[in-house]
């Protein structure tokens, strides 16, 4: 959904309200832990902090959605849960306009005898774009350094994002830097 004015909290409930019916724009579940034809993967993924407590602090981080936290994306709701099945709405301001892309939980990453955490979601059909990303902190257990990676594959799905397809891959690369950003400041103050 594209708008010329920021969305109001009740506009944005009842986007979220109309999405949680809606069926993913992509098949089959999982595609971002593929390189499917058609679709462009991409993964950035950096160190941000070492040991078991920053481990700990990331991971709480990825539950409370921080690595949204970018001043032109927002995450509604605020503390959404990060279970197969949440839906969420993704607000991105850009070039004067904004716009609401719904989102569905669709998988969690990792388990508690690994050190590793995080969850992936899948665009539902009132998204710009169609595809999956997925947020994913680890501890290596040799040098325990503590990574943040976003693997994303996607296209456009929405004759907006085709015709500014060039605007959208910058902003989907300037998404996953500052999520890194994100993450570490949330990892710094937490």
């Amino acid at each position: 959904m594209l708008l010329i004015h920021r969305p109001t909290k009740s506009e944005i409930q009842k986007f979220i309200d109309e999405s949680s019916n809606l069926p993913l724009s992509y098949r089959p579940v999982g595609l971002a832990k593929e390189s499917p034809p058609g679709f462009n993967a991409d993964v950035a993924s950096a160190i941000v902090g070492q040991g078991a407590d920053a481990f700990a602090r990331a991971q709480r981080a990825l539950t409370e959605w921080r690595h949204f936290e970018l001043g032109w994306v927002e995450l509604f709701p605020r503390g959404a849960s990060t279970e197969p099945g949440t839906v969420v709405a993704v607000l991105v301001r850009h070039l004067g306009l904004w716009s609401l892309n719904g989102c569905r939980v669709v998988y969690g990453l990792g388990d508690e005898d690994v050190w590793q955490f995080g969850f992936a979601y899948g665009t539902l059909t009132n998204h710009i774009e169609m595809g999956e990303e997925s947020f994913e902190v680890a501890m290596a257990r040799d040098t325990e350094e503590v990574t943040y990676r976003i693997r994303a594959v996607s296209k456009p799905r929405a004759l907006l994002a085709r015709i500014g397809y060039p605007y959208a891959r910058i902003s989907q690369s300037r998404f996953r830097r500052d999520s890194i950003a994100a993450l570490k400041r949330a990892i710094d103050v937490t």
